[in-house]
């Protein structure tokens, strides 16, 4: 019990599975929690704003690239982590000593732009959750999103599993709400399971739609987090602890990252289930909390509003921690949590007192869609090398299934700058 909320206590738990291998659930608690936290990523506030949009206009349709990105996250987050476990580095680390300087100060600032609109749509969910959950202006709510941020932020100081579990129980907030929200609407089955595994893409605005998807669940932040989250835990001595190290990671990360492909299919599905009807086309999740009350019940809505605040408030810490390891690997500096947090909510707190916030979350998602490759492209590179991963060298079939999951999300990123040009 106390392994499981302390640090120390949990290191010494991992060494010990290291050491004497255990089987079964209680060998891989010790080691779950970066992928819990990296999950978060995957179920942010702009996960909430082009999923209800995509339900709302497009019922069912979408829900195929809800899976299909959550199938691609899956592999490029278990790629990240095991690059960070055999290495003892970060992404944004290892490009820093691979590649040349242009190009690693572009990747820098490509990443600060992405951190941004990352932070953009967490923040904003957040404040508007806090808003509308006790009546209060929109400026206080941002006021009070950034004290709850940095409190928890706060609680690294005591170590690594302190912040993991309060994370973890966040994540437990958005995922009970939206299981709740479907026994209350139950979707469409049929049509749920046909559109899951059947592409389409109708409409003038479902390939904008689909892009932001593909933004909102594979995450560039997430995605360079991830290989430095398993550093400051228990290092491998040996390959066979390495090896060991990656299925306990692979095997958090399937359930972690199944989770949350999974509730952003519920989302999706809720919305299409209470809005495309009723209330076709929502793009304000302000309005979308108006509609549950009459559509489904004041107790929807409140689920709502819950998960939406535990999504923004969780999403952002992970947003801050990101854009730490993001500038601390690729320029080698710290600075303070507080100024980092300070940094990245500023532009978030303008554009919500001076645009509508869902449009704006949706436009930050397709941003984080184009910065998207730069990581996964370092990431393949990387991984595909004998020099950096030795041993444990991605295969020809795992880079070709990377190679061509990036070329598809450039394809999507190309096909709407294409529309929109013509």
């Amino acid at each position: 019990m106390f392994a499981a909320i302390d640090s120390k206590a949990t290191v010494a738990a991992m060494r010990d599975s290291l050491d004497h291998p255990q089987r079964g659930a209680r060998g891989l608690l010790a080691f779950a929690g970066p992928a819990v936290i990296a999950s978060v990523a995957y179920m942010d506030p702009g996960n909430f704003a082009t999923n209800i949009q995509a339900g709302s206009t497009y019922g069912y349709q979408l829900l195929w690239v809800v899976l299909l990105a959550s199938l691609v996250s899956m592999l490029f987050q278990a790629m990240s982590a095991k690059l960070g476990i055999v290495t003892g580095r970060s992404l944004a680390e290892l490009c820093r000593d691979e590649f040349p300087r242009p190009v690693v100060i572009a990747m820098w600032l490509g990443s600060e732009v992405a951190a941004m609109a990352t932070d953009l749509a967490e923040f904003m969910g957040g404040a508007l959750g806090i808003s509308l959950l006790f009546h209060i202006a929109l400026g206080w709510a941002l006021m009070i999103t950034g004290i709850v941020t940095y409190a928890i932020l706060s609680l690294d100081q005591a170590g690594f599993r302190p912040l993991e579990i309060v994370i973890g129980a966040l994540v437990a907030v958005i995922g009970l709400s939206y299981l709740a929200e479907m026994i209350i609407t139950p979707p469409d089955w049929h049509a749920a399971l046909f559109h899951s595994v059947v592409p389409e893409l109708h409409g003038k605005d479902a390939l904008m739609l689909a892009v932001g998807i593909v933004g909102a669940t594979i995450m560039p932040h997430s995605i360079y987090l991830h290989s430095g989250l398993t550093q400051n835990r228990a290092p491998a001595r040996n390959d066979e602890q390495r090896l060991r190290l990656v299925r306990f990671s692979n095997r958090e990360v399937m359930l972690a990252l199944g989770v949350a492909g999974l509730v952003n299919m519920a989302m999706v599905a809720m919305a299409a289930s209470a809005f495309s009807r009723s209330a076709p086309g929502i793009t304000d999740i302000t309005v979308a909390y108006h509609t549950l009350t009459p559509v489904l019940g004041a107790g929807a809505a409140l689920l709502f509003l819950i998960s939406l605040l535990a999504s923004g408030i969780s999403s952002s810490v992970v947003g801050t921690m990101a854009g730490q390891n993001i500038m601390q690997g690729f320029v080698g500096f710290h600075i303070p949590m507080l100024a980092r947090r300070l940094i990245t909510m500023v532009p978030a707190v303008l554009v919500c007192l001076t645009a509508n916030p869902m449009s704006a979350m949706i436009d930050s998602q397709i941003v984080l869609s184009i910065v998207l490759p730069v990581p996964l492209i370092a990431l393949v590179v990387l991984s595909s090398r004998r020099s950096i991963m030795g041993r444990f060298a991605a295969g020809r079939k795992l880079t070709c299934m990377a190679v061509l999951a990036t070329a598809a999300i450039i394809g999507l990123n190309l096909a709407l700058l294409w529309q929109a040009l013509a």
